[in-house]
């Protein structure tokens, strides 16, 4: 499984760790990922996602799941989430058009 945030597409990022002799060695930098069930209001359902703890703070900062994925852009997403948006704004469009 990937280390990326299904939500934001934060991954790992590379750098140095460098000695108290300035002695620079490679080392990753992994993002704060945790397991979350996120519920979608207008959907109705619960989808199990893993997000940064970052993009989880943003999500309730935005008004819940519908409200952040509405606003977010489909190249950040992941598949999954990519996939709920599309569903999300089709049921959307359909509760308007009614």
């Amino acid at each position: 499984m990937s280390r990326r945030c299904e939500l934001t597409g934060t991954n790992r990022q590379i750098g140095h760790k460098v000695s108290h002799s300035n002695i620079k060695t490679k080392r990753s930098f992994e993002p704060n990922l945790v397991n979350v069930t996120l519920t979608s209001d207008a959907l109705g359902r619960s989808y199990k996602m893993r997000v940064t703890a970052a993009a989880l703070r943003s999500v309730d900062h935005t008004g819940g799941l519908d409200a952040f994925l509405l606003k977010a852009s489909e190249e950040k997403l992941s598949d999954r989430a990519a996939k709920i948006r599309r569903e999300l704004k089709k049921k959307l469009s359909e509760s308007a058009a009614a």
